[in-house]
């Protein structure tokens, strides 16, 4: 159709007639099937055709804890703004993405161009779409194709929305969605109380949760787990467990008849003999596989497993009683177990057996789509009452446990303790929290970038009117999420005081319940970024000379490092060269260097250069950017 419209256009190339063409052409070529609705710009979609994203380091907010750990990130700002300069530093290297973002209740929880999004609006849900959608598609950039995940928390308002949505941005990825149990009363209302909220788990590649040991809370369905070591019958039984179906592993294991010693084994019964009519060597005892109802069966392994799993003394057998025995042997998984030091070889039986302690051993697995956990409760000591005992006051609403945080990134990141994790919805600052509290279980140098903008709560920005302030001025600032609850939540939690500088009282129970105290805070480093923007065709200066301010922190984010110029040097003049690489009291102290391409090296300076080694600053930062602007 759109071929034979073409030859239309040919015959009838008047305006009215082509007109009328491309809009028939845009009907057919208009979706069918999927999400539609009217997408919507934004301010900062505006802002962006004009400027450039730049990051600027706040110096009165950065926190480090331990110089040898690597540095984690606060990032100020839009986060459609923030993660187009991600894409140009973490593009293709983020494993995990978790965002909480608005749940677009219709109660004014969000804004739209500055402008609360409630009820009353009828383009609400179109809004909600455009903003998630632009975001969605940045976020797919900076996910690990081969393996990463992105976890995307909502409520019933807006699930099955966003459903499609995701469906539509991750076409290849598997996705599912978990129930997460966070008001153990429900929230009151006419209808249903709520008493659950989403978690959608979009897994890119080969991504997959880790099945990890999880303390008695989450037993909490019944389902009885393996505790001890597991020894399986030989006997097969089930689908396949018929002699006829297995003739070859229809075999006599032989016992000497006055010890009870093993013997070995016969050779499979010929199918036309009956288990009955096998006459064992003189002086032993045959044992073959038959079913409980006496019906003749097989074994599970052969016999040449069966002595192999002997010599290593994985084959077992009960003491013979009235001519019977029940064979038993380690499957993969056990002796993978013992190879871990899950399990402990204590000792060995007489026939050889392995003895072995399950002692310290924790089962691991993958729970259901349906948590119910006491402590993900929103409401309780990992959630609001947390967020009040370290801020002291109600600063934020609506928390997520600490605990149901930490639990969804285990999970997901349990064998990456290295792993970077993002949140571009970062509100209170739960998700840094989270993977602090996970570090500090199982050692991990696991990263955190959080994104949060700094608008004040509704009430706060009703107060700072009335007393005559805008957003921007510095007592209005003061009091945005950014700055008022995400950093000093961050900070008092890793110095573990409250913002009166008290300790704080209580302690966090870790994954198998043992507790750590609050109040030993948690070794990690973190930085302070505020977004801005540069315009793109400057007129007065040369543009590489404005990016060039803003190239540090970009560095530093994409390395999780501090640019301090004796260990971490950046270059980008020859000054920087003089201070740094021809200074003897700084250069032994260099490990990474990066430099500036536009920079004309002597050879002598290129040898000193290539003595201790160095980056250029990367293309991908704002090469584009400045190829547009012909420089």
């Amino acid at each position: 159709m759109i071929a034979f419209l073409e030859s239309l256009k040919e015959s009838h190339s008047d305006d009215a007639s082509i007109q009328a063409f491309n809009e028939i052409e845009n009907h057919i070529r208009d979706k069918k099937y999927g999400l539609v609705w009217e997408e919507h710009s934004e301010e900062v979609d505006d802002l962006l055709k004009e400027n450039i994203p730049i990051l600027t380091a706040d110096p009165e907010r950065r926190l480090c804890k331990d110089a040898s750990l690597p540095w984690n990130f606060i990032i100020e700002g839009d986060n459609l703004q923030a993660l187009y300069l991600l894409e140009k530093t973490h593009k293709g290297k983020v494993d995990c993405i978790y965002i909480d973002p608005p749940y677009n209740t219709g109660a004014r929880d969000w804004k739209y161009n500055n402008d609360y999004v409630d009820g009353s609006d009828v383009y609400r849900h179109s809004k909600w779409l455009s903003m998630m959608k632009n975001r969605l598609l940045l976020a797919k950039n900076l996910l690990n194709p081969a393996d990463s995940v992105l976890i995307c928390t909502i409520d019933e308002k807006e699930y099955l929305r966003l459903g499609c949505l995701l469906e539509e941005v991750f076409p290849d990825a598997r996705i599912q969605m978990v129930s997460v149990a966070i008001h153990s009363s429900g929230v009151a209302r006419s209808e249903f109380s709520r008493t659950d909220e989403y978690y959608f788990f979009v897994f890119v590649g080969s991504s997959a949760p880790v099945a990890v040991p999880l303390g008695s809370e989450w037993q909490s369905d019944g389902t009885k787990r393996q505790q001890d070591v597991r020894w399986e019958s030989m006997l097969r039984s089930g689908n396949n467990g018929r002699r006829i179906d297995r003739p070859n592993l229809f075999f006599p294991a032989l016992f000497d008849e006055s010890t009870g010693e093993f013997l070995g084994f016969d050779k499979p019964v010929p199918l036309e003999v009956s288990g009955a009519d096998y006459i064992p060597p003189l002086g032993a005892i045959a044992i073959l596989p038959y079913a409980s109802d006496g019906s003749e069966a097989c074994w599970r392994i052969s016999a040449k497993k069966a002595l192999e799993l002997k010599s290593m003394g994985a084959f077992d057998w009960s003491p013979i009683k009235d001519g019977k025995t029940t064979l038993k042997y380690l499957k993969p998984g056990e002796l993978e177990k013992i190879e871990k030091g899950e399990y402990q070889v204590v000792g060995h039986k007489e026939n050889g057996a392995m003895i072995i302690s399950a002692e310290n051993y924790s089962p691991k697995w993958v729970p259901g789509t349906q948590w119910h956990v006491p402590t993900h409760q929103a409401g309780g000591a990992g959630g609001s009452s947390l967020i009040k005992t370290v801020l002291k006051t109600k600063r934020f609403d609506f928390p997520k446990s600490l605990y149901a945080v930490r639990d969804t990134l285990r999970f997901m990141t349990a064998d990456k303790p290295n792993a970077i994790i993002v949140d571009f919805f970062a509100g209170s600052g739960t998700t840094f929290h989270a993977v602090n509290l996970l570090n500090a279980e199982d050692g991990g140098n696991r990263k955190c970038i959080m994104v949060t903008n700094n608008e004040v709560s509704v009430n706060e920005a009703k107060e700072l009117i009335d007393k005559g302030y805008k957003p921007g001025d510095d007592e209005w600032e003061k009091y945005g999420i950014a700055k008022f609850v995400t950093w000093p939540r961050t900070v008092c939690c890793i110095e573990g005081h409250d913002v009166d500088g008290d300790p704080i009282k209580g302690t966090y129970t870790t994954s198998m319940g043992t507790e750590i105290k609050c109040s030993e805070g948690f070794n990690s480093n973190v930085k302070f970024f505020k977004c801005s923007w540069t315009p793109r065709k400057p007129e007065d200066y040369l543009l590489s000379n404005a990016l060039c301010l803003h190239i540090k922190e970009m560095i530093e984010l994409q390395n999780a490092i501090e640019v301090d110029n004796v260990k971490n040097v950046l270059i980008l003049n020859k000054e920087d060269f003089r201070r740094t690489i021809l200074n003897e009291d700084v250069r032994p102290h260099i490990e990474r260097v990066w430099v500036n391409q536009n920079i004309i090296f002597s050879t002598e300076d290129l040898k000193a250069l290539k003595e201790i080694g160095y980056k250029y600053i990367p293309r991908e930062f704002f090469g584009q950017e400045l190829r547009e602007a012909a420089e």
